[in-house]
């Protein structure tokens, strides 16, 4: 079981949608997360609250819907924390890395089936 993703989610995705469709989804969001990447980084840069917390928000809801369970928590986390704009600027590396390894563990699980 990957601690990355929610395989039970995927899984039922697979029985229900095929795998075209996982396809076309995580397409979808790989596209869509370098948006959201890009404006909670923008969030961070002007040390805004309210979209830093708007920015994390969108994404947390696009790592649901294609099963990115580790980094899905890690947003939940990040939408709701009160750091400075430095502290934030650590995390929003450690939000890089987590999806670039989150995004490996969906392309290793989707070669697998």
């Amino acid at each position: 079981m990957s601690a990355y993703l929610d395989e039970v989610l995927l899984a039922d995705y697979l029985d229900r949608l095929g795998k075209n469709i996982i396809e076309q989804m995580f397409a979808l969001y790989s596209q869509q997360v370098v948006i959201y990447l890009n404006d909670i980084e923008k969030a961070q840069q002007v040390d805004s609250k309210t979209d830093w917390q708007t920015s994390c928000h969108k994404m947390k809801g696009a790592t649901a819907s294609v099963g990115m369970r580790k980094l899905h928590l890690q947003l939940k986390t990040l939408e709701k924390i009160n750091a400075t704009q430095q502290e934030k600027s650590v995390m929003l590396a450690d939000l890089k890395a987590l999806n670039e390894a989150s995004t490996l563990a969906f392309n290793t699980w989707l070669a697998s089936i």
